[in-house]
């Protein structure tokens, strides 16, 4: 078992992490990216809502 973490902290050695202004770019992407398919799923069911709606 000791063998197992001493080879996880030698490959996290090896990882190449984000700097913190990438890091911030990569969160501000994914809020974005979020909003935008909640807006478009969110006007499609207001959509098929009506459309439902109509034909009842």
């Amino acid at each position: 078992m000791f063998e197992y973490f001493k080879q996880v902290r030698a490959e996290m050695r090896h990882v190449t992490w984000p700097s913190r202004r990438q890091t911030t770019i990569y969160t501000v992407v994914v809020i974005v990216v979020s909003l935008a398919v909640a807006i478009y799923l969110g006007l499609l069911d207001e959509f098929f809502s009506a459309v439902l709606q109509h034909i009842i």
